[in-house]
């Protein structure tokens, strides 16, 4: 899923009042379960509930202002792509094995297909992480990708090093040192709730993309970010709240894409080919 361009490279003022009014009234109705579009009454209490001016958002005809109808269409675009697009796309653990046993038949690959963590009956191969290898790989044409970087990613301009992130990345392309595209992967089919690990997974991905924002408006080095998802229950029974702060990432332009469960199968081969053609572009 890529950003709606409606909403993308809006000042940082924008995104101060999406998430305050996200977090004053709430990320989802608690009756219909949905994700929430506020009313004006309900932006309108927020800032004085909290004794703050909404002049610029409500005017005093008690109507929206332009910030204020941007605000009301981008909560509504966020509410309708969860509903209609990332919702669908989520797998639960049957259809993930499923998919995954049905490309490994198809590709043979040769990729690392790591395990997951889990044990007894649950232990068993990590789904989402083993279809993007394969993806990759089937995809890649014969470039390096570094599937499981044990080392920071780094940059460097005139075999010098200028720039190294903060974190391991789950995924480089096609190296960790200079690469073109970074991915986090972030699977929970065998969670039962939606605790601070898996929050934390979104605050880490954050990290990576102000980090990567600083490289390209220091450095003029445009690196493609990516964090894919799923599980169903985890994520929009549990989680619809970070879904939320997801789809603002994005917009934000901490993201370059967010892949939500089947999109791996659908969206990521054409992600990956566009890397080989930047590659190609690049080679002497």
């Amino acid at each position: 899923m890529k950003a709606d361009k409606r909403f993308l490279n809006q000042h940082l003022d924008f995104w101060a009042n999406i998430k305050l009014i996200s977090q004053k009234a709430g990320y989802t109705d608690k009756k219909t379960r949905q994700i929430k579009i506020h009313t004006l009454e309900e932006i309108k209490a927020v800032y004085e509930s909290n004794n703050l001016d909404c002049s610029k958002v409500i005017d005093k005809n008690n109507k929206f202002t332009a910030l204020g109808k941007l605000i009301v269409a981008y909560l509504q675009h966020r509410s309708d792509i969860l509903r209609l697009q990332v919702e669908p796309n989520l797998m639960k653990l049957a259809e993930a094995k499923k998919t995954f046993e049905a490309l490994r038949k198809q590709l043979k690959p040769t990729c690392p297909l790591p395990l997951n963590k889990q044990k007894g009956d649950k232990a068993g191969y990590a789904y989402l992480t083993g279809l993007v290898n394969m993806i990759i790989e089937a995809n890649s044409r014969g470039f390096d990708c570094n599937y499981d970087p044990k080392e920071l990613t780094a940059f460097t301009q005139n075999k010098f090093p200028v720039r190294t992130l903060s974190r391991r990345v789950d995924g480089a392309f096609p190296n960790v040192i200079n690469p073109l595209a970074i991915w986090e992967i972030k699977e929970y089919y065998f969670t039962t709730t939606f605790g601070s690990r898996v929050a934390d997974g979104v605050y880490e991905t954050w990290l990576d993309g102000l980090e990567l924002r600083e490289v390209k408006e220091n450095l003029k080095i445009h690196v493609e970010h990516f964090l894919i998802i799923d599980d169903h229950f985890t994520w929009w029974t549990k989680g619809r709240s970070y879904l939320c702060r997801i789809i603002d990432m994005l917009h934000m332009g901490i993201l370059t894409e967010a892949l939500f469960g089947k999109e791996v199968v659908t969206q990521l081969p054409i992600i990956v080919q566009g890397w080989t053609k930047q590659v190609k572009k690049k080679a002497p």
